[in-house]
């Protein structure tokens, strides 16, 4: 098998920190059939093991027939997406191969300007992943809140629903607090206002 030339990536440091990327990841040739509700749960088990370990969250996944898409956003100051993403393709791709399926070669990635880190980008690249469902057809247009492979997840509040109308101001409460007080602290005063 041979391998594609590698992408061109942006300094180690772009993704290091409070860095927000963009992930879009290829089914290796485009493979589709892996894409079931069981597959969904151990993609979560994976993407909540890695958010933990490299200090991430995730607004918004979206798990489409032959790719998928991940926004990214570093927690901690010691937050490092591109050792991540190396931890999350591994065992990612463990679990794929059980299915004769695997990732493509090399993910990839925009790192999110300042500018696009504003709330009018920031948003325009989440509606962007929300809406891949639609542009495949896999959805009707502004149905796609409905698809099934579209979450999010930020180690410690299963409660978050992407598409729930609290859903930014519970997220935003969420992202200062880890922020500011830590990952591995109790969340009692989070969860009391």
């Amino acid at each position: 098998m041979n391998k594609r030339d590698h992408l061109k990536r942006l300094p180690s440091e772009c993704y290091r920190g409070d860095a927000v990327v963009h992930w879009s990841i290829t089914i290796r040739d485009r493979k589709t059939g892996w894409l079931t509700p069981v597959f969904l749960y151990r993609f979560r088990e994976l993407l909540t093991h890695t958010c933990f370990r490299y200090g991430l969250a995730c607004p918004i996944f979206c798990l489409m027939p032959d790719h998928l898409h991940m926004l990214w956003m570093g927690l901690l100051s010691k937050s490092d997406q591109l050792l991540a993403m190396k931890h999350f393709r591994k065992t990612t791709n463990e679990s794929l191969r059980r299915i004769e399926t695997e990732l493509q070669d090399q993910s990839y990635d925009h790192v999110l300007l300042p500018e696009e880190r504003m709330e009018a980008g920031f948003l325009a690249v989440f509606d962007y992943v929300a809406r891949n469902p639609e542009r495949a057809g896999l959805v009707p247009i502004d149905g796609y809140a409905t698809y099934r492979f579209t979450g999010c997840l930020v180690p410690g509040y299963p409660q978050l629903r992407t598409f729930a109308n609290e859903f930014w101001d519970q997220f935003n409460r969420v992202i200062s607090h880890i922020r500011h007080d830590g990952m591995w602290h109790q969340p009692e005063r989070l969860e009391q206002s």
